[in-house]
């Protein structure tokens, strides 16, 4: 038995460190090398199956509880399910156009494959978000005749597949004028259903093991080691920093506030949505400037400086430039730059030769990025000036489809002479009521504008709610400020807490406090935003790396604020509040590394799918606690020869382990479900899907203590948590940053 435990061992650090390796080759060489040299192998599918082959003697032999073994035995239906679907299962592509009829796709080799029936495209249409045109869906209307002549119309979308005779056919794509669609074809009659009966097992083994009283969480429940920290386990049965100072010069020329006001009430079509305008101007002074006012002025403010007085706003220095390489270029040493200091005294481009080094691959990386990144921020002030990226105007076609117009837009031909003129005419009214300081003519210009606007887009505007709720969450938007708070109170209490752990005292009753309010308050705000956000977008907001990075800080305060009120002092469990704040301020910070000012944008129809919601939600929170789990680690290093105080961290540590495991396991499966209802194939080696798999893997070693043995060992256990967590950050930031894939999101 023991020569089997290790042989299984080796097997499983040798498919890990495939599994890593596979990872980078894919970044290197492309999916299909390791698509054809790795995962689709046969000596890969050979590992997998000796692995669980001898894990499952090894089980049998060994003999466990009932729960513990149908939990074991749901992961051997599952890798039997994949291996029939590697064995049987078929992918393809079937493309036809409007009103022709196939019967035939090719499949991954490019081999045509024959269909029992036969596919005719009636019509494709794509359906846009009210007043936009940002697809919301695209649906295809198919009729499907079997062999024997019977037919029967078909609706194919976007998360909503068509299934017929075992073959499953998914909306992957569309013509780029319309009139023909792509689908994909899966035919894999037998391994989906394996794969979901075993997910299915999973599911109830995990239930049964938490609630089996021989199971191994539950003997840990009764640790002595708990003993005084136990009540942390409820909570699964139920600016000391701020933004540096604005400059205090006198602020240049703009409109006054209440005139700001009127404007950023006015709704303009950005980012594929209808927002207010005050959506857009915030975006643009945070993308300047990397803060969302500048010298004490509005966002609004900000917006029409630069609309109204472009001469004076072009000397202002509000241009954060991050790259060495284009402040060299500039010639400053600052980072904070005007229009006026990108040209020479001739007008020239002083970012000309380099941009075009960097467009045309002479300078790559990140010093290319600086490059692109700089001069974007001079083409928005050049599209601002244009007035083309200002679409304040709705016009309705005669077949009723509403488009949204600039000043500066080919207006169409058939429009009325007087609305024509209103349209080209009512900002450059504005312009000059202003600098007449005509500010109540300015008033009046800004209302009959949203009476327009009120008028020609009724029915497809967002709600008076939703409309509030985003001027609200723009007011409240003070990630930064809340994300340095969190991160030094974190610090501070947790190192605090340690050294009163280690003394044997008691937590101060002013630090207790602090940490309490602290908590309650950013976690209050927290939810906030995250509610704003959710009405705003009109779904879950879970939908990018900002989005999941605040929802973890949310999850991080929402565990640990109410278990803070039930731990006894002087147990390890005074560690879990300044934990949690430390987490949360942490997971702040790196919202704001994705990008200065993340835009709420309308899904694409893929990602309206509530399993990707749940699919997020389950993962982030089992980040959260391994998160946990590592800092109790530092904890134990820092407190190496309290080994009372050492035991019970691990006590706390191991049981964490369990739920966040579970729940990573349950992400994975439940993406695979969205997946296999979006596309048709329930994995697919993404970066994403491998990392997340081998995050699983890693975490499921110490929960194998029995077997183990070394995981009995605070201090290696410790170890391996904190060395365990850089999974953890590969899965989540090593792919959206460096590997890529289908999964990735830098912002």
């Amino acid at each position: 038995m023991k020569k089997l435990k290790t042989i299984i061992l080796i097997l499983l650090i040798l498919l890990i460190g495939t599994l890593m390796t596979a990872t980078v080759l894919e970044k290197i060489y492309g999916s299909g090398f390791v698509s054809d040299h790795i995962y689709g192998s046969i000596a890969f599918v050979i590992l997998w199956a000796v692995l669980a082959i001898l894990a499952l003697i090894y089980i049998l032999r060994h003999g466990m509880p009932k729960a513990t073994l149908l939990l074991h035995l749901s992961f051997a239906v599952i890798l039997a399910g994949a291996l029939t679907t590697w064995l049987t299962g078929v992918q393809g592509t079937l493309k036809v156009r409007t009103g022709e009829t196939v019967s035939a796709c090719m499949d991954e080799d490019g081999k045509k494959m024959e269909l029992p029936f036969s596919v005719t495209l009636d019509s494709f249409e794509t359906i846009y978000y009210d007043g936009t045109r940002s697809p919301m869906d695209f649906v295809s209307h198919v009729t499907i005749t079997d062999d024997g002549g019977e037919s029967a119309a078909e609706v194919i979308s976007m998360n909503n597949i068509l299934s017929h005779k075992s073959y499953r056919l998914t909306q992957s794509g569309y013509d780029s004028d319309g009139e023909g669609a792509i689908f994909g074809v899966s035919h894999d009659p037998w391994g989906i259903g394996l794969t979901y009966t075993g997910y299915g097992l999973l599911l109830l083994s995990m239930i049964l093991f938490l609630l089996s009283p021989g199971s191994a969480f539950r003997s840990l429940l009764k640790s002595p080691f708990l003993k005084g920290t136990a009540c942390l386990l409820l909570i699964f049965g139920t600016g000391a920093a701020a933004e540096a100072k604005d400059r205090t010069e006198e602020a240049p020329k703009t409109v006054p506030a209440e005139v700001a006001e009127a404007f950023g009430d006015l709704y303009i079509l950005h980012g594929g949505r209808i927002t207010p305008v005050e959506t857009y101007a915030k975006e643009l002074t945070t993308k300047l400037y990397g803060k969302k006012t500048y010298r004490g002025l509005t966002p609004v403010q900000v917006l029409c400086g630069w609309m109204f007085y472009p001469s004076t706003w072009r000397e202002e220095p509000m241009l954060k430039i991050k790259s060495a390489a284009a402040r060299d270029a500039i010639g400053t040493g600052s980072k904070y730059v005007s229009v006026r200091d990108l040209f020479t005294s001739t007008y020239e481009y002083k970012l000309d030769s380099l941009l075009s080094k960097a467009l045309g691959g002479e300078i790559t990386g990140n010093r290319a990025r600086g490059i692109r990144e700089a001069d974007e921020k001079y083409n928005l002030l050049a599209q601002l000036m244009s007035g083309s990226v200002l679409k304040l105007f709705p016009v309705r076609d005669s077949s009723g489809v509403l488009e949204w117009y600039s000043q500066s837009s080919n207006l169409p031909l058939d429009l009325d002479n007087d609305e024509w003129i209103f349209i080209k005419k009512s900002i450059s009214y504005i312009g000059e009521s202003i600098v007449r300081k005509d500010y109540e003519g300015c008033a009046a210009i800004l209302g009959k504008i949203r009476e327009y606007q009120v008028k020609k887009a009724a029915g497809d505007l967002p709600s008076e709610g939703r409309f509030k709720a985003e001027k609200l969450y723009n007011r409240t938007d003070f990630t930064r400020p809340a994300a340095m708070t969190a991160a030094f109170i974190g610090i501070v209490g947790f190192l605090l807490s340690v050294l009163t752990m280690s003394g044997g005292k008691r937590r101060s009753p002013v630090l207790t406090l602090v940490l309490r309010l602290s908590g309650t308050v950013i976690f209050c705000w927290l939810t906030l935003v995250l509610v704003l956000r959710w009405i705003v977008g009109g779904h879950v907001p879970l939908s990018n790396g900002f989005e999941t990075m605040q929802f973890m800080a949310w999850v991080s305060l929402l565990v640990t604020v109410p278990a803070d009120f039930r731990i006894r002092e002087g147990s390890a469990g005074v560690l879990t509040l300044p934990a949690g704040i430390l987490i949360c301020g942490m997971t702040l910070m790196v919202s704001m590394m994705g990008a200065s000012n993340p835009r709420i944008t309308n899904l694409m129809p893929v990602l309206q799918s509530p399993l990707l919601s749940s699919h997020v939600a389950v993962i982030m929170i089992a980040y959260a606690l391994f998160a946990f789990v590592m800092l109790n680690g530092v904890a134990a290093l820092i407190l190496h020869r309290n080994e009372l105080q050492v035991r019970k961290l691990q006590a706390i540590s191991q049981i964490l382990l369990y739920p966040a495991v579970f729940l990573l396991t349950i992400g994975i499966f439940i993406g695979a479900v969205w997946a296999n209802v979006s596309w048709g194939r329930y994995w697919g080696w993404d970066p994403k899907e491998v990392w997340a798999l081998i995050t699983m893997l890693i975490y499921s070693m110490p929960l194998h203590a029995r077997t183990l043995k070394a995981f009995s060992r605070p201090i290696f256990f410790h170890v391996f948590c904190i060395l365990a967590f850089l999974s953890v950050l590969v899965t989540y930031f090593g792919v959206n940053f460096l590997l890529g894939g289908m999964h990735s999101y830098a912002g």
